[in-house]
């Protein structure tokens, strides 16, 4: 009978889906493995503790978040407002990324090394933002607005409540992105 583990990939999505739901308290080796089906004894085949899990999940969230997309919107190839367009397209859709997103804000209030990745994405954000917005706008001070205005909005959209007149958050949305192209 042939011994199967289960992947160290499936450990880490669980681990990012926890993350998700109820910040880095609730990533902890037994809930996972129950929530994988499996004994928590198959994780230490691919982790030495929940340290070393905790950063693989700020790996795969860095790569998912920057490497993985700028592949995406880089692969459709265009010009800059394309690229941008997708970029932006790209960071609304998932749900289960954002809410992962907004844990790893929130768990750098408090760990000092979270915080630094997470300045760390964010400046490669920036990187590939200002790349993009300098292809078209020659004012740096201009290309530095547009993308604090962009970052800003990302983060930011998901906790506004405000009601935008007869416009939808989507068509407020639009005029921005549009105003950002400009």
């Amino acid at each position: 009978m042939a011994l199967t583990r289960t992947p160290r990939s499936s450990w880490v999505e669980e681990g990012l889906r926890a993350l998700a739901a109820g910040g880095p308290d609730a990533v902890r080796i037994e809930p996972l493995a129950k929530a994988l089906g499996v004994t928590k004894g198959g994780f230490y085949w691919h982790f030495d503790d929940r340290r070393a899990l905790l950063e693989a999940m700020l790996d795969t969230w860095e790569r998912t978040l920057i490497d993985e997309v700028i592949e995406l919107v880089e692969g459709e190839g265009g010009d800059a407002r394309a690229r941008l367009r997708r970029l932006f397209g790209l960071a609304s859709t998932s749900r289960e990324l954002l809410k992962i997103e907004l844990a790893v804000r929130d768990w750098s209030r408090r760990e000092p090394e979270v915080a630094r990745r997470l300045r760390s994405v964010d400046n490669r954000r920036m990187d590939y933002m200002r790349s993009l917005f300098s292809e078209f706008c020659s004012d740096e001070a201009e290309v530095e607005v547009r993308c604090t205005i962009a970052l800003s909005l990302f983060v930011g959209n998901h906790f506004m409540a405000a009601d935008h007149g007869p416009r939808s958050r989507a068509q407020v949305l639009e005029l921005v992105l549009r105003r950002l192209e400009a």
